[in-house]
């Protein structure tokens, strides 16, 4: 952002930096509840004690809520609802992930916006939020219901240096990171195989990955996530309820949806980096931690059809090993239902 603004204490001063209003943001984001002066943001930033005072004005009439207080100086006491560059950016503290941001009111799909961009050279770490989405996607084509100004829609481009066979891991890595991320915000969350995150056996968030590759190469990866953060019972579609929940029904409070978009992508990346150093063990042992599959009985979508088993473990490339009439079962992709209710989609 450029723009200018006028000095009382010396008019010739009128140029801003770039992002100067973003900067003054994350300052007052860093400092949490503790007030900071003008001056400590004017001298961190280059900027007059007169353009921070204008700054902090504008952000005000954005919708920040920051308290002025004389000799003390500014804090920020809440920050609006939305899910924009200017809410989420200040809250990153991550080296790649939401670095660059594309964020929409209304779009069909972040998955399909974010394809195109990786398709046009988007760097790796490009995320694409959106507000709402029109014909938001889960697993297998279906539908994911995406009303607006509720939940967490977003898509993170990825251009990892991973053989083909192996990006699979990837959906995993995302399922840890989202899993963790509920936990952080409050809620007993685990994992249904391979990707949906439950808490108390209701869907609260999916990942749908896709890729581009060639036989030997990935050209890159997208990593769809939607969380359910702050949908009341009555917001579901009527085939969604008691099926689908959200962060707030279950911690009885509503989410700062920006403040949980950070979180998330700081553990994606965490895990992302853990993944790219050490591979995908440390990623299984987790996923088994967290999941509230294994030792349950389950029906999957095998090669031969539909079996019932209990399912086991996963492998070492995160397929799903079930103890069946037959015998062991590796699933490699589909369905799994937890034998006993009913599996959500598109919650």
């Amino acid at each position: 952002m450029t723009g200018r603004v006028g000095d009382p204490d010396n008019p010739r001063m009128a140029e801003v930096a770039p992002g100067s209003e973003e900067m003054v943001l994350a300052f007052l984001a860093e400092a949490a509840d503790d007030f900071v002066s003008g001056e400590a943001i004017s001298g961190k930033l280059g900027l007059s004690r007169a353009a921070v005072w204008k700054h902090v004005n504008a952000l005000r009439g954005q919708g920040y809520r920051i308290e002025a207080v004389p000799a003390r100086g500014y804090r920020l006491v809440a920050i609006p609802d939305r899910l924009g560059a200017l809410e989420i950016g200040p809250l990153l503290n991550t080296h790649d992930l939401g670095q660059v941001l594309h964020c929409s009111a209304e779009i069909p799909s972040t998955n399909d916006r974010a394809r195109e961009l990786a398709d046009a050279g988007a760097a790796h770490g490009e995320v694409v939020v959106a507000e709402c989405q029109t014909a938001g996607r889960g697993r297998r084509g279906r539908s994911w219901s995406s009303p607006a100004g509720q939940n967490l829609y977003l898509s993170v481009i990825l251009r990892p240096s991973l053989p083909p066979q192996r990006a699979p891991e990837l959906t995993l890595v995302a399922s840890v990171a989202a899993c963790e991320a509920c936990r952080k915000a409050g809620v007993e969350a685990g994992i249904k195989w391979p990707n949906d995150v439950l808490v108390g056996g209701l869907k609260v968030a999916g990942i749908l990955t896709e890729l581009s590759a060639e036989p030997d190469v990935v050209h890159w990866v997208v990593l769809g996530i939607g969380v359910n953060l702050n949908s009341g019972s009555g917001d579901f579609p009527a085939d969604l309820r008691g099926v689908a929940t959200s962060l707030s029904i279950e911690r009885g409070q509503p989410v700062p949806r920006a403040l949980f978009a950070a979180a998330l992508l700081s553990e994606l990346e965490q895990w992302l980096d853990l993944h790219a150093d050490q591979g995908f063990g440390p990623i299984r042992a987790a996923w088994r931690e967290r999941s509230v599959t294994l030792g349950r009985e389950v029906r999957a979508d095998g090669e031969g059809g539909e079996i019932t088993g209990v399912a086991e473990d996963i492998d070492e490339t995160g397929a799903l090993l079930v103890r069946a009439r037959g015998g062991l079962v590796r699933v490699v992709a589909g369905d799994v239902r937890l034998v006993g209710r009913v599996d959500p989609e598109g919650a």
